[in-house]
């Protein structure tokens, strides 16, 4: 009998549409192509950019919050392994999970640190440096901390993060699997046939503008980074592509300063390799920027900040630049957008990351093995985690009780 995952996601898949909803897929096959059954289950509502599950294999369900028909659910399921994909869903789910099937492996896909990106912001607004230790007073690290003492694996997507989870809160290696973006090598025919630099041409951005480090990067875009370099490169244009554009992010289109903004991008594989550059100008964030990764196997250089950069290139040559003021961003894409020579290497350093730092087999089969061998003895497991035995005692009877209550009241309505 195949083993059972079953996914509950505090949305559907949008592989086209977030990093986040392209690392569930990723996710998902990896289960599939060892031979698991796989159930995804949602509050939330599909949309026409949502994956079609049905079509992966996948078994889809539609559930409630503060509802016993999801009981039912998960009992006639009766999964081997359970995965949040963010501590939100923990919180909302992990108590109905352990009492319903305690035999499952409880695991959280942190997706990023949103207690990282939270406080990054939250210093950038006030106009300070950003300290670890301002996450020790976080709300949002309380909890986000908390759901990963109470799950058995917490997926870390960045080496970063790791290193923040064993140093700044004490969480022990065991309880951790350090699991990035998983891909298969880059080909290398198809590689040395992308668009060559003399064919290509402008600036691109992409990312998702409901993701409030993308919404703030196109503003430092706009106001400060791409006037200098329209400054030096008159002819030049820059490409801004996302999900989801509000009002105020059509606003900012202007066709006589070379500032265009599209909108969702039909392929953003595409998009990136007509671009000789592409700009990701962080100021904030967490986790890994799909953005360039997607540059990366795209064969176009980037130019980004320390924050779009972190977790990616570990000890390889960035492919492209690294800055973190408006000239030096400036400075830095205008170079690489004139020299083919810096181009070219930086292209090629692009490849090696891809190769060398985020190869499926080897992170898929690791994982995959940590689960097979946490299973094997998981009451051994999950007693020597006191920590999180502590806070699923108080957290699940109040949960409970208040999922109950909200039940109730929604009944007698």
């Amino acid at each position: 009998m195949k083993p059972i995952l079953l996914v509950i996601g505090t949305v559907w898949p949008e592989p086209n549409s977030s990093a986040a909803g392209f690392r569930m897929m990723q996710l998902l096959n990896l289960f599939l192509n060892n031979g698991w059954d796989v159930a995804f289950a949602s509050t939330a509502a599909e949309s026409e950019y949502s994956s079609d599950l049905n079509y992966a294999g996948i078994t889809k369900k539609s559930i409630e919050l503060n509802s016993s028909t999801f009981d039912e659910y998960i009992k006639t399921l009766n999964p081997d392994v359970v995965i949040f994909d963010r501590f939100m869903t923990e919180e909302q789910f992990g108590w109905r999970v352990t009492e319903n099937c305690p035999q499952a492996l409880r695991i959280l896909d942190t997706e990023d640190l949103h207690c990282l990106r939270k406080e990054r912001e939250r210093a950038w607004k006030k106009g300070r440096d950003f300290q670890p230790d301002d996450m020790l007073s976080s709300e949002t690290a309380f909890r986000e901390i908390a759901s990963i003492y109470r799950c058995d694996l917490s997926l870390i997507i960045s080496e970063y993060e790791m290193k923040l989870l064993n140093d700044l809160f004490d969480i022990k290696q065991e309880r951790l699997a350090y699991t990035p973006f998983l891909f298969d090598p880059v080909d290398d025919d198809a590689f040395a046939n992308l668009p060559k630099f003399e064919k290509r041409s402008d600036f691109v951005t992409i990312g998702n503008f409901l993701h409030e480090p993308n919404w703030n990067s196109i503003l430092w875009l706009k106001e400060e980074i791409w006037p200098l370099i329209r400054k030096q490169l008159q002819g030049a244009k820059l490409h801004n592509y996302g999900a989801y554009p509000s009002n105020k992010v059509m606003q900012l289109h202007n066709d006589k300063e070379g500032f265009l903004i599209h909108g969702r991008a039909d392929s953003a594989e595409h998009v990136i390799k007509q671009a000789r550059v592409l700009l990701a100008p962080l100021r904030f964030g967490a986790g890994l920027k799909g953005k360039l990764t997607d540059a990366m196997q795209c064969g176009t250089p980037s130019v980004t900040t320390s924050v779009g950069a972190e977790g990616l290139n570990g000890e390889y040559r960035w492919p492209g630049f690294v800055a973190d003021s408006a000239d030096e961003i400036a400075t830095a894409a205008v170079k690489l957008y004139q020299d083919s020579v810096i181009w070219h290497k930086a292209q090629q350093s692009g490849k090696v990351i891809i190769n060398k730092r985020f190869s499926a087999n080897l992170h898929g089969e690791e994982l995959m093995r940590r689960i097979d061998a946490i299973r094997a003895d998981l009451k051994y497991h999950r007693k020597r985690n006191f920590i999180g035995n502590m806070l699923t005692h108080h957290h699940h009877a109040s949960t409970k009780f208040m999922g109950k209550w909200i039940e109730e009241k929604n009944r007698v309505k």
